[in-house]
């Protein structure tokens, strides 16, 4: 069986559609203005998420802020005025709930990226941003609405909308695509 590679692509790139819409694209100020106030932002997921949330956290740092990996050896404690910006695209992974758990007891500000607002992560979150998109919670059967297998969707649409993000918050920081990349690592 041969597929078609055209109708494959124009086909994912129908279902990223709804995943930038201006209703989601509208979620990024309040998100942008609190990753801009905060003291320390930390960023974890897990699986494919959590790649996502790293890629995100790499850029926050290029940015000039202070943000960090959950789980590096060198993540600092997390406290009043930092954010832990967690996903939790199913809505509910017991190892995010009880990070977020950790950070709400030491005052922190918490942000969930979801697919599912009514989950219990979300639900606990501070502030909660919603992107449309099937994740591994609803690939099967008749829940299953994209193409791609399993989480793919959204953890496509976490890389987008993280970057529009990170436009919206260099521009708000004022910082120039130079000094971004002087903050690039130079070890690799």
């Amino acid at each position: 069986m041969s597929l078609n590679l055209d109708t494959l692509a124009d086909q994912l790139l129908d279902e990223l559609r709804p995943g930038l819409s201006r209703t989601v694209l509208e979620q990024i100020p309040p998100l942008s203005e609190t990753l801009a106030k905060a003291g320390r932002i930390l960023c974890y997921g897990v699986g494919r998420e959590g790649l996502m949330m790293k890629a995100l956290g790499m850029r926050l740092y290029h940015l000039g802020l202070d943000a960090h990996i959950v789980g590096d050896m060198t993540a600092p404690p997390i406290g009043r005025g930092d954010v832990l910006f967690v996903s939790a695209g199913p809505g509910q992974f017991s190892t995010v709930a009880a990070l977020v758990d950790v950070a709400k007891t030491s005052g922190a500000h918490v942000i969930c990226i979801t697919a599912e607002a009514a989950g219990t992560v979300p639900q606990s979150a501070d502030l909660a941003i919603h992107l449309p998109a099937q994740t591994m919670a609803a690939d099967q059967g008749a829940a299953a609405s994209s193409i791609l297998p399993m989480g793919s969707l959204y953890e496509a649409l976490m890389y987008l909308f993280f970057e529009v993000l990170v436009l919206d918050l260099r521009d708000r920081l004022a910082v120039a695509p130079d000094r971004m990349r002087a903050n690039h690592t130079n070890l690799e």
